[in-house]
């Protein structure tokens, strides 16, 4: 089994000293989905959600949490992104969320890909909870993470 890297020899968190490594082009894609009731469903589509855009909000929001990763998980180092998009796409069971970053340093950005994906659907369910009580957030997973 691989050691991991975020765990001292005795047992305690730490960052990771990245300081040795060279910078190179990283890239990530993050993915998740949102269930939702049909009605809501409906209701997005029509623009009728009473707290407004309910998809452009929700990459806005997701674009934001991105690029705010280090400030939320804890060991994660802050990093240059030099882009992070996030689209949001209405499907007929719900709102599918994906992003794509992108960096160049010497540590990769895979989890600032899977932040602004949570923070996305995090912003759906915000949007649509006075509405929908059945809404389930799943499948939220890295698809790909590239360094050139």
């Amino acid at each position: 089994m691989k050691k991991l890297t975020h765990v001292s020899e005795e047992g305690k968190a730490k960052m990771v000293d990245v300081s040795g490594k060279p910078d190179q082009l990283r890239t990530a894609i993050a993915k998740g989905h949102i269930r939702l009731d049909a009605a809501t469903v409906k209701l997005i589509r029509e623009n009728k959600m009473k707290k407004g855009d309910v998809l452009t909000v929700a990459e806005i929001a997701g674009i934001q949490g991105g690029k705010r990763t280090c400030d939320l998980i804890p060991l994660c180092h802050p990093l240059q992104i030099t882009k992070l998009d996030v689209a949001a796409t209405l499907e007929e069971t719900g709102v599918a969320v994906v992003s794509a970053a992108r960096c160049t340093g010497p540590t990769g950005i895979e989890m600032e890909a899977l932040t602004a994906v949570s923070i996305a659907l995090l912003t759906i369910y915000d949007m649509c909870k006075a509405v929908d009580k059945t809404m389930i957030i799943d499948e939220i997973r890295l698809i790909e993470k590239t360094k050139v």
